[in-house]
């Protein structure tokens, strides 16, 4: 993995995270209301220390159903107190007593019948309530850099889930463009990885010259809050003014067929930051994968972040992030922040 660079500046605190998974809580943001009638059970969970694979397997048990019959919109980490959306196809059945499926680990909060099965990415996006704790920094830095990340955003950069837990997965998608046989979920997985690789090269490329918040010329730019993109096109002030109000972002590349869109500044840009040895080999499998060109946001918004002391070491964050993307972006550019799940 490449190393990130900071947008603002020097850490401004070290400190632990997850030291319990109370310590780190997220929300699934709902992108639609329940119809109230159709096939499908639709159920807000509440998991502790389950990933969402292992909360689907609970789930189609309780309900007497194949995991096939189960969607769900995002995956949530296991050690961490989450809620998210599964939905049951229950055709013509009654659904079973929400409290067989009660445990510690595992709870229906609510439940509404709907019309279809829930697909992936069908979430405007996650709350967050995180605390860290063992903090050293001085408050005022602390705070200043916080207020910093609430007026300017932060680079949106692929966290390090995406890599694995070794951090080898664009290791391993090597070793699969080259013949190694791999598993359809793990192929995803990999293809994803490299694609996140690529794009981070290119956003710290960015943020090493200031130029991850702002327009430059031949920049691609989407509208925020959808993957709606357009550009490139000749600045003026009105786009400055968009960026400046978080209507639209600077985009970067995800690699696939296709040639990139950006012109002229941003253009050469690009092509030198994904340009190292193993870059031909890392495009041309993904190429070979059927991948297309996509661009993906350079900038992150944390909406409604706000922050308060629980104790002199202990520090409450709670924000919103659009999905598809990570809380680390937060975190790294506030200092060095350890997991103590990982």
């Amino acid at each position: 993995m490449t190393v990130l660079p900071r947008a603002h500046g020097e850490a401004v605190l070290s400190a632990r995270t997850r030291t319990t998974p109370d310590d780190f809580r997220v929300d699934e943001i709902d992108a639609f209301v329940a119809s109230g009638e159709g096939e499908h059970l639709l159920l807000t969970i509440e998991k502790r220390g389950l990933t969402t694979a292992e909360a689907v397997r609970r789930v189609a048990a309780w309900a007497g159903v194949a995991e096939s019959a189960i969607g769900h919109a995002g995956l949530k980490d296991r050690h961490a107190v989450t809620r998210q959306r599964l939905s049951v196809w229950l055709p013509g059945r009654e659904a079973p007593d929400p409290s067989a499926l009660d445990s510690d680990a595992l709870r229906i909060v609510e439940s509404h019948r709907h019309s279809r099965k829930l697909p992936r990415g069908a979430l405007a996006g996650n709350r967050f309530q995180l605390v860290l704790r063992e903090v050293i920094g001085e408050r005022e830095h602390i705070e200043t850099r916080l207020q910093a990340i609430a007026d300017r955003g932060v680079p949106n950069y692929f966290g390090e889930q995406r890599f694995g837990r070794h951090g080898d997965n664009v290791a391993q998608a090597l070793a699969m463009f080259a013949g190694r046989r791999v598993k359809r979920e793990e192929r995803s997985l990999l293809l994803s990885a490299v694609r996140s690789e690529l794009f981070n090269r290119v956003l710290a490329r960015r943020v090493n010259d200031g130029s991850w918040n702002r327009a430059l010329d031949g920049d691609v730019f989407m509208l925020s809050g959808s993957h709606s993109v357009f550009g490139p096109e000749a600045l003026d002030d009105r786009t400055r003014e968009r960026i400046a109000a978080f209507d639209i972002d600077p985009t970067g590349p995800l690699w696939g067929r296709g040639a990139l869109r950006t012109t002229e500044t941003v253009l050469a840009l690009e092509t030198d930051a994904i340009s190292g040895d193993d870059v031909p080999a890392l495009r041309d499998g993904l190429e070979r994968a059927g991948m297309k060109q996509e661009r993906r946001a350079l900038r992150l918004r944390a909406t409604g972040l706000q922050w308060r002391w629980l104790q002199d070491d202990a520090l409450e964050l709670v924000f919103e992030l659009p999905s598809g993307s990570y809380a680390t972006s937060i975190l790294t550019e506030l200092g060095d922040v350890t997991d103590a799940m990982r």
